[in-house]
């Protein structure tokens, strides 16, 4: 039975950042409890895949790339020397692994357009399924949260990637990453968020309510 590790309790793991319970899921795997990394693996793979998609990746190539993270973790599972290091350690591999996906994209790209013009019908035949109105009005919707998004400085965007998906933004770990002061976080992260709602207020079409 996977149970946590001793000496912490549910109440200890919620009060964790993310960069804790990352920490305590890799000693809790090397000890033959899998439980805590299946929690960190649901919570974090949004924020990997975002990081995955920032380098120019295609949606689908984002889930392989992010799946491909989470193996090669496992598999340094015993040789990673500090588990504090495990959230910089997993950002850090999902983004040179988007970087590598992504010079392989622009290879087939190219392989693509040399092959001729007579070949572009083919690639461009939509699909034929319908799709639901609802799901067409969330596409939208995300489609223009998105382009508001593009438009903010790198330093929001990458800082906006880190906090989308976690409860409890580990500032520590941001500022890691990132090289900012841990007190300059919390402070940029309202600043860019404001950013974020003016551009989506000022565009006629997102109706934010």
């Amino acid at each position: 039975m996977n149970r946590a590790p001793e000496g912490s309790t549910d109440g200890d793991v919620t009060r964790m950042t993310l960069g804790d319970r990352a920490a305590l899921a890799l000693e809790a795997y090397r000890m033959g409890l899998t439980d805590p990394l299946a929690d960190v693996v649901r919570e974090l793979t949004p924020l990997l895949w975002n990081v995955v998609r920032s380098q120019g990746v295609d949606r689908d190539t984002a889930d392989d790339v992010v799946q491909g993270v989470w193996l090669a973790f496992v598999r340094s599972a015993e040789t990673i020397r500090d588990p504090h290091a495990v959230l910089k350690w997993l950002v850090v591999s999902a983004r040179r692994a988007a970087w590598q996906a992504s010079g392989k994209g622009r290879d087939e790209a190219r392989r693509t357009a040399a092959l001729g013009d007579d070949d572009e019908p083919a690639r461009q035949v939509p699909d034929a399924d319908p799709q639901p109105d609802e799901a067409v009005v969330v596409a939208e919707r995300d489609r223009l949260l998105w382009d508001a998004f593009s438009g903010l400085p790198e330093r929001c965007r990458q800082i906006l990637r880190f906090v989308a998906f976690a409860d409890r933004p580990d500032y520590k770990a941001i500022a890691e990453v990132t090289g900012m002061g841990v007190t300059s976080v919390g402070v940029t992260r309202g600043r860019c968020l404001a950013k974020l709602r003016s551009a989506l207020d000022a565009d006629e079409r997102w109706g934010w309510s």
